[in-house]
């Protein structure tokens, strides 16, 4: 029987929204993860700034190629592939590094793995094969996923308005806590009573697959504006109580429905340490990729790039366009 090639690495890029990502992977081992982040860039406007995150991609992305190359202890000309999210984000920002993907592998004489950004969480957490249930929630995407295999991924259920990650950078900026939030609200809800102020469950007595934070949010700036002296650590720890909460919820329904004993949670949200912990109750197989993976990187990409690259290198991929809404199923 004649071997199989030794897999080659792969250099993938992620500029979808204010992080310069990139990473190199040979199979399913990672050489080499560098995120050039734009937190303070951003953080006096409270948000991301679409123009200007395209524009620092710009500035750091050489920079960043030559960190993981040193990193990786490799040169370009060791690379195997190059691979670069294609949608769905910031459609300037996307451009950034699907055009320094495709250039870079067209120099280089190599195959250009476009790559959409949720398969990319997915392939974060490395080891588990389809089929799976999978739960992405981050500050852009918050949905349920029937993974039958890796070109056969089936949405059951999606946010009807905020992301998950979105609601909580929001509610930390009620809380006076800053941009990014989300860090730091799980930070001061584990000094708060998870029980110590009323607030409605998302969407409760549904059984439907979807998820809801946008009525949350609202209900904490209401409350805010009552009871301005309110604990503030107690609102925390009662949000991120509902948050996760609601989450899991939908994923139990969506578990029972599919029969799938396995589940891959993805995204900046899976690294919340109260998610973490209460996941355990499903009583199903969870996979979290590590928490240096589970927000967006370079690395991921390069992984997602791999399976790609199995089924064969796309046609046509250096012609493929910058796609801000891309849907994965």
């Amino acid at each position: 029987m004649e071997a199989r090639p030794a897999p080659q690495p792969i250099l993938g890029i992620d500029t979808s929204c204010d992080d310069t990502g990139v990473g190199i992977a040979v199979g399913e081992r990672v050489l080499a993860n560098v995120v050039v982040p734009q937190t303070a860039l951003h953080a006096r406007y409270g948000g991301v700034m679409p123009e200007l995150a395209s524009r620092e991609h710009l500035e750091v992305i050489d920079e960043a190629v030559e960190r993981a190359l040193k990193e990786a202890g490799l040169e370009l000309g060791d690379l195997g592939a190059v691979a670069a999210t294609r949608g769905p984000g910031l459609v300037g920002a996307l451009l950034v590094g699907l055009s320094y993907g495709k250039a870079l592998a067209w120099g280089l004489g190599v195959p250009f793995l476009p790559v959409h950004h949720l398969h990319g969480h997915l392939a974060a957490a490395s080891g588990v094969e389809p089929p799976f249930l999978a739960l992405i929630a981050s500050g852009g995407h918050t949905a349920l996923f029937e993974v039958r295999a890796w070109d056969d991924v089936h949405q059951l259920g999606r946010t009807r308005d905020d992301a998950a990650g979105e609601a909580f950078d929001k509610v930390a900026r009620l809380l006076g806590l800053g941009y990014p939030g989300g860090p730091a609200l799980s930070e001061l809800a584990r000094q708060g009573d998870d029980h110590g102020v009323d607030l409605p469950w998302p969407m409760a007595g549904s059984k439907e697959l979807d998820f809801s934070f946008s009525g949350l949010k609202t209900a904490v700036a209401l409350l805010l504006e009552r009871r301005p002296d309110v604990a503030r650590a107690d609102v925390a720890a009662t949000f991120e109580r509902i948050v996760v909460g609601s989450l899991l919820e939908v994923t139990r329904r969506a578990v029972e429905r599919t029969g799938l004993e396995r589940l891959v949670i993805a995204g900046g949200v899976a690294a919340n340490r109260r998610l973490r912990e209460a996941v355990a109750d499903l009583g199903v197989e969870t996979r979290f990729p590590p928490p240096a993976l589970a927000t967006d990187n370079g690395a991921m990409i390069a992984l997602a790039g791999r399976l790609l690259l199995e089924r064969g290198a796309p046609d046509g991929a250096l012609a493929v366009d910058a796609e801000p809404y891309l849907p994965l199923a």
